[in-house]
């Protein structure tokens, strides 16, 4: 493959997962620092009969982040300027993550796919954060299909299962996979009726997986009956026992007729192969998040796949910015940027230590940082379960690590971060639970552990010990909610206001109705429980009161120890 493209981004910052042949000199030098997108010349360019696939996924809003989508479509232009023929597709969570999506509930990041003339897109379990009516106007508002061969309405298939793109005299399927999770990773009040019966559904209701496999397979064939040449999955699946039975490993090994897989979800950039069904190898690939990566399938028309892999950005500026690339996608981000630029912008405090979701020291075999938030105490874990308890005057606070979405770095804190920190516009509630039902909800937290899991508990008004040598006795209905527990608990030693806690006692908590009201993550501790207080506040705007009038504006030494104040001790 010739490396033009590489030229126009990567400068010596760049880690390319790919090995290339060949060179050719750009027209305006190959290291210019504007390069102009050259959309007619693209139009012209003699085809040279082969095919590249670029695939995004879990960019969370990251539009301008990594290579961001001004570097996305300046690689695509420019392969289209070599002669190929090109194919953009979206692998699930682009909507979600960060102000621009939080602000027009995914209609600003939908406008700029539809600018960046995405092909097909798969929803992830982001994609219904906003609401059903709202994931509906998206999905009209996509000048691009979205396929997924799993989400159901009242056990009828809601989307296309897949689409077949012909192009240079190829016949490509694409199909959709949703992950199962979605059914509690999103919010499972949009699932149901008013009745609050799931008329919405992933398949979740088999444990076995076997549903999912088969609706796979099913779509598989049907593309293949088509006369299609190869066949791709675009699965927001994941990596890990957290995401069993139905990870992509699970659905390779029990399907077959997959030529590549695209994966995502997990948030990882790992490049497997591993046997099909019937001994055949597939190759997945994952890219990260926040346009760290671009997955891409080179098809030879001579040769088929001859080559599926990863580009990357390791850089912490992002290659537009570093590069000084600029296109017409640029234009189209700064618009979107400045129309929530000065809101965004106000200063509301400062802190003086860094607040994290990471550990401060260890790094993976890449040396990206570990998210610890999910699975261990932190010092912003500690800093937002307070600001919950404060504002609802409670006993005690719960907040999910997955429901703390960023960083808050040393200095100023803008209004822009507390929506990136919370960009799902929950509310707070308030509830009397009993001690039985706040132990039940801590243990169904710490089910995956040492897993990251989106429930595990970071607290406030209360500490707990956790102890991994006893395996989980939690056990999940047919839709992956709470159904009971079995055997020996791996909480132990819980405390209320350095008191242990008492099961049958009443209590007052304070968290998000995502988490005491509508099963979040499953959990159906709290059903029954004494509503004191729904939907009134913001959690941005309560963690802004708590800045500014409980720390007097700064965030200070209470929370300096990254590791948290102590309040979860773990055993291994």
């Amino acid at each position: 493959m010739k490396k033009t493209f590489i030229g126009l981004l990567i400068g010596l910052c760049m880690v390319l997962s790919c090995a290339c042949a060949g060179s050719k000199q750009d027209p305006q030098g190959g290291g210019s620092a504007s390069q102009e997108v050259q959309t007619e010349a693209a139009q012209q360019a003699e085809k040279n009969g082969d095919v590249y696939i670029l695939f995004t996924s879990d960019v969370h809003c990251g539009i301008d982040q990594g290579f961001g989508f001004v570097g996305l479509q300046q690689i695509r232009e420019t392969l289209e300027n070599e002669g190929y023929t090109t194919i953009l597709a979206d692998n699930g969570d682009m909507i979600q993550g960060d102000s621009i999506g939080t602000f027009t509930k995914g209609e600003a990041v939908v406008d700029l796919m539809n600018k960046m003339h995405y092909d097909l897109a798969v929803p992830g379990n982001h994609a219904f954060d906003f609401g059903m009516d709202q994931f509906n106007l998206l999905v009209d508002k996509a000048e691009f299909p979205m396929i997924s061969c799993n989400f159901t309405k009242e056990g009828e298939v809601v989307l296309q299962p897949y689409v077949i793109k012909e192009v240079a005299g190829m016949r490509i399927a694409f199909v959709g996979i949703t992950t199962p999770t979605t059914i509690t990773a999103s919010t499972p009040k949009y699932f149901q009726n008013e009745k609050g019966e799931y008329i919405y559904g992933f398949l979740q209701e088999d444990p076995t997986g076997e549903a999912l496999y088969q609706s796979v397979q099913d779509a598989v064939d049907a593309a293949r009956a088509e006369g299609v040449d190869y066949v791709y999955a675009m699965g927001h699946l994941g990596n890990g026992a957290a995401y069993h039975p139905w990870d992509y490993a699970d659905v390779i090994s029990h399907t077959s007729g997959i030529d590549v897989f695209m994966d995502g979800h997990s948030h990882d950039t790992d490049y497997v192969v591993m046997k099909n069904k019937n001994g055949e190898e597939i190759v997945r690939m994952a890219c990260g998040t926040k346009m760290e990566g671009i997955c891409y399938s080179h098809i030879s028309a001579e040769k088929g796949i001859v080559e599926s892999g990863l580009w990357r950005w390791s850089n912490e500026i992002s290659a537009p910015e570093l590069l000084g690339i600029h296109n017409e996608i640029s234009d189209d981000i700064e618009k979107a940027r400045e129309m929530l630029q000065e809101q965004l912008g106000q200063v509301i405090g400062r802190s003086d230590y860094l607040l994290t979701v990471n550990d401060p020291e260890a790094k993976d075999e890449t040396g990206k940082p570990i998210r610890i938030i999910r699975r261990a105490e932190t010092n912003l874990g500690d800093f937002c379960a307070d600001v919950f308890r404060a504002a609802g005057g409670s006993d005690i606070a719960i907040l999910g690590g997955g429901n703390i979405r960023a960083d808050i770095e040393q200095g100023d804190i803008t209004y822009g971060k507390t929506v990136e920190l919370f960009p799902f516009g929950n509310s707070l509630v308030v509830i009397e639970a009993t001690g039985q039902q706040i132990l039940d909800a801590l243990e169904w937290g710490v089910k995956n552990t040492p897993e990251e899991s989106g429930c595990f508990f970071q607290v406030s008004g209360m500490s707990y010990e956790l102890d991994l040598t006893i395996p989980s006795g939690c056990i999940k209905d047919e839709n992956g909610m709470l159904a009971g527990i079995e055997g020996p608990r791996r909480v132990k030693n819980v405390k209320v206001g350095g008191e242990p806690i008492d099961p049958a006692k009443t209590y007052t908590v304070s968290s998000i109705e995502y988490i005491l009201l509508e099963h979040g993550d499953g959990l159906t501790a709290f059903d029954g429980a004494t509503v004191l207080e729904a939907g009134e506040r913001q959690d941005t705007q309560i963690l802004i009161d708590y800045i500014q009038e409980n720390l007097s504006g700064t965030i200070g030494e209470q929370y300096a120890n990254p590791y948290g104040e102590g309040r979860i001790t773990v055993f291994e």
